[in-house]
Formats: C-alpha cells, sequence, structure tokens
C-alpha cells in the first residue's frame, strides 16, 4: 500500500496511531537531533501522568482494599503494556518483600510472549475471558492495561472480572473514546501521537511504567510496607542487602552500627521488628506482636507500643 502522502488526514482508532506533525522530518536529522525530539516527547509524558493523579488515587484505594480483604490485584495485558505490568509484578516482591500472589501478571501468550512477539494473542478475547476466570474472585483488583484501550485479550478480562464481582481498572492512552467496557475506574493518559507513529513502547509506554510504578508504590505505602520513605519490608537476600537493612535502621533510628546489627539479631533479621523494637524501646518479642497485629504496619505498631513514638 502506498502511503499518503504529507498533510494528508487519515483516520485512526488511536492518538497513538496517528502521525505526530513534530516528528514528520525526522529520518532527515542526524543522530543527535533525533534523540532531542524523541526526548522533546518524552518531556510531555509527566504532566499527561499528573493530569489522572485523581484516577490513579482510586484505583490504588481499590487495590488496598482488596489486598486488606485478602483479595489479589490482577495485570493484564499484551505487548508492551503486558511486559511493563509484569515487570511491576515481579518487583513488588523483593522491594517490597510482598507475598507473590498479591498482583499477579497476566500476559496474552504466556510466557513466551514475554521475550518474543507472538501473533494476534492480543486479539483472543476469550483467553483474556478464560485467564481471568481461572485465577481472579470476587474482592480482587483487575487492572487492565493497553495503549489503544480497545485490546480484546484485555476488554474480555475486564468483562468477565466484573462478573466474577472483582472491581476493575483500565489505564489507556487513548481519551478519546469511552471505555468499550464498563470498569470502576478509567485512566486515560494523552500522551498524543508517538514520535513514530504507533511504536506505544515510547511514550505511552513510558506514561505506563510511571502509573504502574506509582500506583503499587502508593498501596505498598498505604499498606505500612515503608517507614517514612524507607523500604523496612524489603527482604534481605544478599550480602549488598543485608548490608542495607543495617543502614536503613541507622537512618531510622539514628543509632550506631553495632546496636542496629544487635537488634536485627534479636529480632530473627526481621527489619521491620528491629525497627520497632529500637524506636518504641519494647522487647523484639513485643514488637513482633504489635507488628502481627497491625498487617505489618510500622506506624501504627509503634502507636500501640509507645504512643507519641510515630515521629
Amino acid at each position: 500500500m502506498t502511503p499518503p502522502p504529507d498533510g494528508v488526514a487519515v483516520r485512526v482508532d488511536s492518538p497513538t496511531e496517528a502521525r505526530n506533525p513534530r516528528t514528520q522530518d525526522i529520518d532527515r536529522l542526524s543522530t543527535l537531533d533525533v534523540l532531542r525530539l524523541i526526548n522533546a516527547e518524552d518531556h510531555l509524558v509527566p504532566p499527561a501522568v499528573a493530569a489522572v493523579l485523581p484516577e490513579l488515587a482510586r484505583a490504588a484505594d481499590l487495590a488496598v482494599g482488596a489486598l486488606r480483604g485478602g483479595g489479589r490485584v490482577h495485570y493484564v495485558g499484551a505487548g508492551t503494556s503486558g511486559r511493563l505490568a509484569t515487570l511491576d509484578a515481579a518487583e513488588l516482591v523483593p522491594t517490597f518483600n510482598a507475598p507473590p500472589d498479591w498482583f499477579v501478571a497476566h500476559h496474552a501468550g504466556g510466557r513466551d510472549a514475554l521475550v518474543n512477539a507472538v501473533e494476534d494473542v492480543e486479539d483472543q478475547g476469550s483467553d483474556g475471558a478464560a485467564e481471568i476466570r481461572k485465577h481472579a474472585a470476587a474482592g480482587d483488583l483487575v487492572v487492565g492495561v493497553t495503549a489503544s484501550g480497545r485490546t480484546p485479550f484485555v476488554m474480555a478480562a475486564l468483562e468477565e472480572a466484573r462478573t466474577l464481582g472483582a472491581h476493575t481498572v483500565l489505564v489507556s492512552n487513548n481519551p478519546t473514546a469511552p471505555a468499550p467496557v464498563d470498569v470502576d475506574v478509567l485512566i486515560a493518559v494523552d500522551t498524543g501521537p508517538e514520535a513514530i507513529a504507533g511504536s506505544t513502547r515510547m511514550k505511552a509506554g513510558t506514561s505506563q511504567k510511571l502509573v504502574l510504578t506509582s500506583f503499587s508504590t502508593a498501596v505498598m505505602v498505604r499498606l505500612g510496607r515503608t517507614y517514612s520513605n524507607l523500604m523496612v519490608s524489603m527482604r534481605a537476600t544478599n550480602a549488598k542487602l543485608r548490608g542495607r537493612t543495617v543502614r536503613i535502621l541507622r537512618e531510622a533510628t539514628g543509632l550506631g552500627e553495632q546496636e542496629c546489627t544487635t537488634a536485627l539479631a534479636d529480632s530473627g533479621g526481621d527489619l521491620k521488628v528491629a525497627l520497632v523494637h529500637l524506636l518504641s524501646g519494647a522487647p523484639a518479642a513485643l514488637a513482633a506482636e504489635a507488628l502481627e497485629r497491625t498487617q505489618g504496619h510500622v506506624r501504627m505498631a509503634l502507636s500501640q507500643l509507645a504512643p507519641g513514638a510515630t515521629g
């Protein structure tokens, strides 16, 4: 097919598929100017994400409610969107010591499609519905991620989730069109046309990374997986991380290395228990009990042991 000449408008289903008037001469530029042009487009992404923060907050609150109620958060996507969602879910376990079943990613085409492009899998709506029917339940939250806002695998998954009694969120880069299925929260990030038309791994993908990282981090903070801005719930699985636990304790308490190392040993290596033990002055066993009662929330545990000691 012969491409239309410059300046001829062609109807597209999503803004990400449209030709970007600012980059139509990109193939005539030097390497440095190509990069400058891409960088200029990338600067448009954070303001677009900022515009949807109220909707993102609603989605995060739904996730907190689901997890507190014993449910799970499911990410559903295809292609770049699915890969970014899978990455976000995978990183929550080592970063926040989140239980591995809290965030579950469902990628069209399965594991093979994470590293190799698998044709047509995103168009199989029945597969998306079957995936959610098998793994989700009432009380869960299902988050669909798709640049176009129309991917059949994702749409069918969201529709099935509603049938099961789960809450639903759609993250898209198509603010010009309503959600094809009924969802609780629609997060439509207006990143506009890509520097290379249809290459949604660019601005759309960047916005999805920002949205997912912000969403999951906010959920972890609200669930008490941090103390201040410190990763007190992380798993110390190697020498580097074991050293980091001592540094975090020192940052949070202002105490010396030896005192923090001893507290960690007294707490069985549990950073949160050691932290509550040091900040409250309560024995490690009582600190552990307080954390158990408050589902691991450091500030709540501290308020039970020593009112006013939460900083």
